[in-house]
């Protein structure tokens, strides 16, 4: 499980790092969001550890996310429809 967290998660870093110099579309952003967030939970659940989850490229994705979303939020009123990279138990 560990390997294939850190895997999947390096290809959405990968990918986003190809289009480092163009911002997210809102679907694009939208859908994003929710796949970072649903498979840290349920690796996390199905009981990867907590430095595996959180790796550096976790971390690189989370930004670039939490960054594109509050780009979204100042320049598109009602863009991301509540989505959000906070965590609802934070």
């Amino acid at each position: 499980f560990q390997q294939w967290y850190s895997s999947s998660m390096k290809v959405i870093c990968m990918w986003l790092a190809d289009r480092l110099d163009l911002q997210l579309h809102t679907y694009q952003l939208k859908t994003l969001i929710k796949i970072v967030k649903k498979t840290y939970r349920d690796f996390r659940l199905q009981g990867v550890l907590e430095g595996t989850l959180n790796s550096k490229t976790y971390d690189t994705v989370h930004s670039r996310l939490t960054v594109e979303e509050a780009t979204v939020s100042v320049t598109d009123a009602g863009g991301l429809q509540g989505i959000t990279m906070k965590d609802s138990d934070e």
